[in-house]
């Protein structure tokens, strides 16, 4: 995965690569190559990419990971204040707890915005259970509430829906 260290490196370089472009372009208006407006725009493009690659510099990539959690599914994000995640039925409460609230630090982005009598984002995990064949039924196992405010140090509060997880199906041996 890229770090911001990499895209640091790749700016610097895409920078140079500009400057060249740049100096070529006044050479060809000087000379009157046939190719200078091309050179432009090639220019004006390296511009842009070096901006875009400098600003995935700043910004961090990183995802959180914390220890027990499960690979989920995003499947609903109203871009806002809601989103839920998709699980597997074989989840356990522990490993639900840590990945409701990894997937509520993913989810965190101060482009969100919350309204003023609901500045929490919302995440609630569920899970499809096939009680007949042909039948599927979404059960909610949990979810997770946090500030959309600050990243940091804002408590996260999970909820655990235990009488729910008497609906899974039970694990042969």
């Amino acid at each position: 995965m890229f770090t911001t260290a990499n895209f640091l490196q790749y700016a610097q370089w895409s920078g140079i690569a500009t400057l060249v472009f740049a100096a070529i372009a006044v050479l060809a208006f000087i000379l009157k190559w046939n190719i200078r407006f091309r050179v432009v725009g090639t220019t004006g493009f390296m511009l842009v990419l070096t901006g875009g690659l400098f600003a995935l510099s700043i910004v961090p990539l990183s995802r959180a990971v914390i220890p027990g959690a499960v690979r989920y599914t995003l499947v609903y994000d109203n871009g806002t204040t809601q989103a839920v995640i998709a699980t597997s039925p074989k989840i356990t409460p522990t490993q639900l707890e840590a990945t409701l609230r990894q997937a509520a630090s993913n989810l965190f982005s101060s482009g969100r915005s919350g309204t003023r009598v609901d500045d929490k984002l919302t995440v609630r995990a569920r899970t499809i259970v096939h009680p007949e064949p042909g039948i599927s039924v979404p059960v909610y196992l949990g979810d997770v509430k946090r500030s959309l405010v600050s990243r940091q140090n804002s408590p996260m509060t999970v909820e655990i829906y235990t009488d729910n997880f008497a609906q899974l199906p039970k694990p042969t041996a």
